[in-house]
């Protein structure tokens, strides 16, 4: 379990679309709960799908992660570009004003996105983390799912509930400018590596 555990926070922690957005919400106490379920949850499902033996058919059927990829591109791109608008206007970026910024069902229909659009979910959570589980026998691998699982639960709760006690820093409109160019920034550079292994591909 605890292998599990260390090899599932190695595979999130590392900041990427997920973990950005994850830490803009916290940080705007917007529907933290939301994200953190949808996030968690989804990983559990991703985790479950790999160690069940999923990854086979995910490596079989490579068309359906060039699909997925390409809507991931444009997502992406559209949710960078969304973040560097954000950061031309500042002012409009307190805490306070962007806690009621965004509905709920807006707020978990880019989680969604943010998650089961990103190819690497697959190929790292899916194939690698099922492929890594699938080694270990018998109940040991199911303990090894429930450890990655943890990891996941742990990761995405403390960035969530965590992100809060950075408020006094994002009290003031430039943090929140500086926040969005970053997480512009890291759209944009995942859309376009995903891009460059279509092209290789």
């Amino acid at each position: 379990m605890l292998v599990g555990f260390g090899v599932g926070l190695s595979l999130i922690v590392a900041i990427g679309a997920q973990n950005a957005f994850v830490l803009r919400q916290g940080i705007a106490r917007q529907h933290v709960l939301a994200v953190v379920l949808v996030c968690a949850l989804s990983d559990a499902i991703l985790i479950l799908a790999g160690v069940s033996g999923i990854g086979v058919v995910v490596e079989t059927y490579p068309t359906a992660v060039t699909v997925v990829t390409v809507a991931g591109v444009v997502f992406l791109t559209v949710y960078g570009l969304t973040a560097f608008r954000r950061a031309l206007h500042p002012s409009a970026l307190t805490v306070e004003k962007t806690a009621t910024g965004a509905s709920l069902r807006s707020v978990i229909l880019t989680s969604v996105a943010l998650t089961w659009l990103n190819p690497h979910v697959y190929l790292d959570t899916v194939v690698f983390l099922g492929s890594v589980a699938n080694r270990e026998t018998g109940s040991a691998r199911w303990w090894f799912a429930a450890g990655a699982v943890l990891g996941s639960v742990v990761w995405f709760t403390a960035l969530g509930f965590g992100a809060r006690f950075a408020t006094p820093i994002f009290a003031k409109p430039v943090a929140w400018r500086v926040l969005d160019v970053v997480i512009g920034v890291v759209m944009l550079l995942i859309a376009v590596v995903l891009v460059e292994g279509l092209v290789a591909g």
